[in-house]
């Protein structure tokens, strides 16, 4: 039964720590978008021309923390 239980206990810290991966996910959208924010303010002529590699950064970002999120889910269940 104490196997058992050690088993349980890794497979948690296991995911809580892949967890931390949408952690930083959501640093860097907010690293994206805060640069973004900051140039369209300098040159607000120029924000309509980045407005897609923004999006494009922020679903690059995105996946990394979805990423984490199923190995998350793969630790717990599927072990």
């Amino acid at each position: 039964m104490e196997v058992e239980a050690a088993i349980a206990l890794g497979k948690y810290a296991g995911a809580g720590l892949a967890c931390t991966g949408m952690g930083g996910a959501a640093v860097g959208v907010g690293h994206v978008v805060g640069n973004y924010l900051s140039g369209a303010l300098r040159n607000p002529s120029a924000a309509a021309g980045q407005t897609a590699t923004m999006f494009i950064g922020i679903a690059f970002a995105e996946a990394l923390g979805i990423f984490s999120f199923l190995v998350a889910l793969l630790l717990m269940f599927a072990v």
